[in-house]
């Protein structure tokens, strides 16, 4: 290996590791408590090393944003998957996006609350982003409904499964009734 892929190979590991720090320490105390500052203290860099990496925290976010993302469209895939039918699939794939709320609060608010510097529906929307959408299209898509745009569609069930998370997370809806909700939004707004 050459000193070029060795360095090369050490600035990505350094990447992983301040993102995975960012990641941590945001889920443990929110994202107020990640700091150029804190970061570098846990992960034993300077912070003219973060620097190099990220320009700022708002880069951060959107890396966080951008691994969870993967994650996200993974865990709906593997959800879908398993499931029979397409309303199986359609309500499999929003107990894995509530779950995934659920078990990732700072993650989901890199992902849809915070300004991690990312493009969203747009031409240079990053891969990832794109993904996790085209996740949640594959299964949605065919339930839409006669004369339904299956992105339209797709973008009114995922503001749904949204504002259900947010929601729940605020205290605002009761979890006991969080499978009611869904088989409610499947029933009411899938065509199946």
């Amino acid at each position: 290996m050459s000193v070029q892929e060795r360095k090369q190979r050490e600035r990505a590991e350094r990447e992983r590791l301040i993102v995975a720090t960012a990641r941590e320490l945001a889920e443990q105390q929110g994202w107020d408590a990640v700091t150029t500052r804190r970061l570098a203290e846990r992960i034993e860099y300077s912070q003219p090393v973060l620097y190099s990496h990220f320009r700022g925290k708002r880069e951060i976010i959107g890396a966080v944003a951008l691994e969870g993302a993967a994650e996200l469209a993974a865990a709906v895939r593997a959800a879908t998957s398993a499931a029979d039918g397409p309303r199986e699939q359609v309500a499999a794939l929003a107990r894995a996006y509530l779950d995934f709320a659920a078990r990732n609060p700072a993650v989901y608010d890199a992902l849809f609350q915070l300004d991690g510097g990312l493009a969203y529906a747009q031409e240079d929307t990053p891969e990832p982003l794109k993904d996790a959408f085209a996740a949640l299209l594959e299964s949605l898509g065919e339930v839409a409904g006669d004369g339904v745009h299956p992105g339209l569609f797709t973008e009114m069930f995922w503001a749904s499964l949204h504002g259900l998370a947010t929601l729940t997370r605020a205290g605002r809806l009761l979890p006991e009734d969080a499978a009611q909700r869904v088989e409610l939004l499947v029933d009411r707004l899938a065509v199946v």
